[in-house]
């Protein structure tokens, strides 16, 4: 039987190595938790932090301790709009990525209450050149 690797650690090394899904997992974690699943919005979230930032540095940019971090998006986590906001703009920021969310109105509306678009911009100064 051939051995396989983690199922996190798979995506954690899809994430490094291909910036379409990262950026994909970014939306997606977001959309999910504006359709209302928060808790599988968080452990998406929860998962690229882990695979892009971590929860180090990210608390460091945020001002928000890593251990608060951890427990927000962890299975039991309720942040703040405040912490949440917060951390989800300097994930924008950090992935070079400017989240708008869209109502539809009722006629168009399908599965999804809201649609959400993530436009492409130039990284941080920093992060062009850590790349």
């Amino acid at each position: 039987m051939a051995l396989t690797r983690n199922f996190k650690e798979t995506v954690q090394a899809r994430v490094l190595a291909d910036p379409a899904f990262r950026e994909a997992l970014l939306r997606e974690g977001i959309e999910t938790m504006l359709a209302g699943d928060v808790d599988t919005g968080r452990s998406i979230l929860r998962d690229y932090i882990k695979a892009t930032i971590g929860f180090e540095e990210l608390g460091t940019k945020t001002g928000t301790s890593a251990k608060s971090l951890i427990r927000m998006f962890g299975s039991r986590g309720n942040p703040q709009a405040r912490n949440l906001f917060a951390v989800l703009g300097h994930l924008q920021e950090q992935a070079g990525v400017k989240l708008r969310v869209t109502a539809l109105s009722r006629a168009k509306r399908t599965a999804s209450t809201h649609r959400s678009t993530l436009s492409r911009r130039k990284p941080p100064a920093a992060h062009r050149a850590a790349a």
